[in-house]
């Protein structure tokens, strides 16, 4: 199983950001995909998931309304569009399913 995580930058408050992460060595389409995030200081905590053939998504309150998660099966990737990004959303986010993990890819939000 391999998860590659790409996208992540610095952004100014308020920019925008879109993650993907491409998958391979496993059945993509029959999977469940999430992201997560590590902030300094803080354990990882789920940002987003979405079912198999991308009918149900959840999101954590703190990014509901900002951030969407959408899946292209056809690619076998995920991604996270992040709007109206704040500086608390800086960390490290993660592509996950089951217990598999990408390597990461950073996200910082500075002026």
């Amino acid at each position: 199983v391999q998860l590659v995580e790409s996208g992540g930058g610095l952004v100014q408050p308020g920019g925008s950001l879109r993650l993907s992460c491409v998958a391979s060595g496993f059945s993509f389409s029959r999977s469940v995909m999430s992201w997560y995030r590590q902030i300094p200081g803080k354990e990882r905590e789920s940002v987003a998931g979405i079912t198999s053939a991308g009918g149900s998504r959840n999101y954590a309150d703190s990014v509901k309304g900002r951030f969407t998660i959408s899946r292209d099966n056809a690619k076998n990737t995920v991604y996270l569009k992040m709007n109206s990004l704040k500086p608390e959303d800086t960390g490290v986010y993660y592509c996950n399913t089951a217990s598999y993990w990408g390597q990461g890819t950073q996200v910082t939000v500075s002026s």
